[in-house]
């Protein structure tokens, strides 16, 4: 009886484990594919010097729907966007938190990502560290000024901001906590003087309108 007990959770362990190399083996394949996309809809973007603050940018997006790219140069890292921030969403990149405005909008911008996945090695960005927007519509720079923890349940870090645009960076904490993590880090950063923006006609770009 022992002995087909030990075999049982031998073979239940071996399931768990192929399980979790398949989640993670699905998970890449969504992200490069969510990427693919992303650097698709970006691809024709060219580069202007300080004219996003002159644009008003008229943009929004469905649920679910590849949107940009978030460029991490500290991290060498490229991830895409996605409009929403539920699983499925964060399954295949960083997720743009509904009711919040898109980069040039002038208010706050919130995106979402999982610690152990798109936001590793979080904790190595420092106060200065570049995060770059890239957008079908413009390419947004925005410098690391403050960061905070707060618990996970807290919603106050999601609030207008008086048209002075804020680009708010969430991921759970602490960076290594096993299952369900008790608190959020937060990045907050603010856009640089000088920024590119290309202004389109957001109907010839596929994209749809307000």
């Amino acid at each position: 009886m022992q002995k087909k007990l030990s075999f049982l959770l031998v073979i239940l362990g071996g399931l768990i484990v192929l399980y979790s190399l398949w989640q993670m083996f699905d998970m890449k394949i969504s992200q490069k594919k969510a990427l693919q996309e992303a650097q698709t809809k970006i691809g024709h973007i060219e580069k202007k010097t300080e004219l996003a603050q002159k644009i008003d940018v008229d943009f929004s997006a469905e649920k679910g729907e590849v949107i940009g790219v978030l460029e991490i140069p500290t991290l060498d890292r490229e991830i895409p966007i996605l409009h929403g921030v539920d699983e499925e969403e964060l399954k295949s990149g960083v997720g743009h938190y509904p009711g919040t405005v898109f980069p040039g909008q002038k208010n706050q911008i919130v995106l979402s990502g999982h610690r152990d996945t798109v936001f590793r090695k979080f904790g190595e960005l420092e106060i200065g560290d570049l995060f770059i927007v890239k957008m079908p519509y413009g390419e947004y720079e925005y410098i690391i000024d403050n960061t905070k923890i707060v618990d996970a349940e807290d919603l106050t870090i999601i609030a207008p901001t008086d048209g002075k645009e804020v680009l708010t960076v969430t991921t759970c904490y602490p960076f290594q906590f096993v299952g369900n993590a008790p608190d959020r880090f937060i990045i907050y950063a603010y856009p640089k003087m000088s920024v590119s923006a290309l202004p389109i006609d957001v109907q010839a770009a596929g994209l749809p309108a307000r």
